[in-house]
């Protein structure tokens, strides 16, 4: 076969290639399992992970319907210490790195990651929204050694390491929580096959229903009455299909609105949330 000529028969040009390349989208079957079993499975899943039974956890799906909490909760409830802001020396002398888990946040590097897989390699990483360490393809090996099933777990930086503190390898008997608002086809399934997953893609009304069940729940927006809060869901549902971002700061937004605008909240509510 010519050089140039892909495998498809056809030749695509420097002017052409953009044009030429098909689009590839990533669609997630659909669930016989409703949304709310589905953040119940979270819950489990972070608990068998808290114990040892598991060595991560992958939580994909949009924004802005309770991923993050829904996973700290269920750490915190079992009895891990948030660390996030806890100074390095502290962990291992006034807390039990073994019950404690760690925020990340935002972008990282490789080598920011090999740091953070050793100052907290006996505890639990939650990975949130930190897309980067997905992507990479030197932090998915670090990922991949971190994750693996053998008895003793070995992560390596044979590179120049610059950082007399930090070994060139070490062994990691943590865990690790990704939470991302990719869908979990879009995720390096190395990753995915060392890890349990929960997919929490949504239609519009499977979104409602989220916020629905949420509403149940005294500790959410304890401060505003169940009539503002159902007032507010039930315009939600009925503008759905206009709604430009559905999430529960749409709840939330709405909600405060109808508190505070009176007879002609419903109309500056649509316009908030609809334009």
């Amino acid at each position: 076969m010519p050089r140039g000529v892909p495998k498809s028969g056809f030749r695509m040009t420097k002017n052409r290639m953009a044009k030429s390349q098909p689009v590839v989208s990533v669609t997630q079957p659909e669930s016989r399992f409703t949304i709310n079993e589905r953040f119940g499975f979270v819950t489990d899943m972070v608990k068998m992970l808290a114990k040892g039974d598991q060595a991560s956890v992958i939580v994909s799906g949009p924004g802005g319907l309770g991923k993050s909490f829904t996973v700290t909760d269920a750490l915190a409830r079992i009895g891990f210490q948030d660390v996030s802001l806890t100074d390095d020396f502290q962990i291992g002398y006034k807390i039990d790195s073994n019950r404690s888990f760690r925020v990340i946040k935002g972008y990282s590097t490789p080598k920011g990651l090999y740091r953070t897989l050793y100052e907290n390699r006996n505890g639990v990483i939650v990975f949130d929204d930190c897309d980067s360490v997905l992507k990479d393809p030197v932090s998915l090996n670090l990922l991949k050694a971190a994750l693996d099933s053998y008895d003793r777990r070995i992560i390596s930086w044979r590179a120049d390491m610059k950082d007399d503190e930090l070994p060139t390898c070490f062994e990691f008997n943590g865990r690790v929580v990704f939470i991302s608002n990719l869908p979990s086809a879009a995720i390096d399934q190395s990753i995915i096959s060392r890890s349990l997953a929960v997919d929490l893609t949504m239609t519009p009304e499977q979104k409602v229903e989220r916020m629905r069940h949420l509403l149940s729940k005294a500790d959410f927006m304890p401060d505003y009455s169940k009539v503002h809060k159902q007032d507010a869901i039930d315009l939600i549902a009925k503008l759905v299909d206009r709604v430009k971002d559905l999430s529960l700061r749409t709840l939330i937004q709405v909600t405060k609105i109808r508190k505070s605008s009176g007879k002609g909240w419903q109309n500056l509510a649509e316009y908030a949330i609809c334009g």
